[in-house]
């Protein structure tokens, strides 16, 4: 289990140093364990860079050793009687989060956890349609996704829609969708999150019925993003909750807009650090009031 933890704590860190800081134990203690690790499985499973990242061969025990830490961390609090503001090792608990959803309902999660002292959280910001491979990886433990097939060993719940509406500032509509719009969705210049973002480039397909290769702009910080659209740079989908409705954006067609549905993956383990993480989740998406309620009630789904 030790050996397990020391490789957990490496790839948390990023280094072996950081990592014996974390565990109490020397660097040395920890390149050790690693070490031995290596030998018990035949490979190398850590590659030593900087940050120290998993080879192939320690993506697979990647899942398990982070499963291993977190147990480890509430076994240990819980013999210790380490109450609210004690001194034990806090469990880590790691999420990943698309960015429209930080920018909107998520934040009310924080504020639910910020009672919580036993729980270490780290967030980490991707596009939904890629943050199921992480869990699949085991890099973090829970997902916010548009993936609803539940990665294995995982729980899937419907957290709602959110609904995104192709937008241009007044000036730019007129100037490439005035008078021929279809043709204007397939040149006129657009501006993407990061160059996983597909909502666009999907709904030119969609209208025009091929491929286009217009100029691309990316902006990836969900506020600026739509700063971007409003001051001209091209057009994008704004989810409604974004839309500043004071007159600098615009709807190209009423027509073109989108839901995004998104679901809530979790490792499917007893931890209590885990379940609480996940009750504020839901609870944040429950009362938002920016989720499409009515999209939810698809209950939980898992794999063996």
């Amino acid at each position: 289990m030790e050996q397990l933890r020391a490789f957990a704590a490496v790839i948390g860190a990023g280094t072996f140093e950081a990592a014996a800081a974390r565990l109490h134990v020397t660097p040395s203690a920890v390149s050790q364990r690693i070490k031995a690790l290596e030998i018990q499985v035949g490979t190398v499973v850590v590659r030593r860079s900087q940050p120290a990242a998993p080879t192939s061969a320690g993506l697979v025990l990647l899942r398990l050793a982070r499963q291993v830490d977190l147990l480890a961390a509430e076994a240990e609090a819980e013999l210790s009687g380490h109450g609210v503001g004690g001194q034990g090792r806090r469990a880590a608990v790691t999420v990943v989060v698309n960015a429209d959803s930080l920018a909107t309902w998520f934040p009310a999660v924080f504020a639910e956890l910020a009672r919580d002292d036993g729980l270490e959280l780290e967030v980490l910001r991707e596009d939904e349609t890629v943050s199921a491979e992480l869990l699949r990886d085991g890099r973090v433990m829970a997902a916010v996704t548009t993936d609803g097939r539940p990665v294995r060993g995982s729980t899937t719940q419907v957290l709602g829609t959110v609904r995104y509406a192709a937008m241009a500032a007044p000036g730019f509509a007129r100037r490439w969708f005035a008078d021929d719009p279809v043709q204007g969705l397939a040149v006129a210049p657009m501006v993407n999150f990061d160059r996983s973002d597909q909502l666009q480039s999907s709904l030119i397909r969609e209208v025009t019925g091929r491929r286009a290769n217009p100029p691309t702009h990316h902006v990836p910080d969900s506020t600026q993003f739509v700063t971007a659209v409003a001051a001209g740079l091209g057009w994008g989908m704004i989810p409604e909750v974004q839309d500043p409705a004071d007159g600098t954006l615009e709807l190209l067609d009423p027509a073109w807009t989108r839901g995004v549905r998104l679901y809530w993956q979790r490792w499917k383990l007893d931890s209590p650090a885990l379940a609480r993480v996940s009750d504020a989740v839901l609870g944040a998406a429950r009362t938002s009031g920016i989720l499409a309620a009515t999209d939810r009630g698809d209950g939980d789904r898992q794999t063996g």
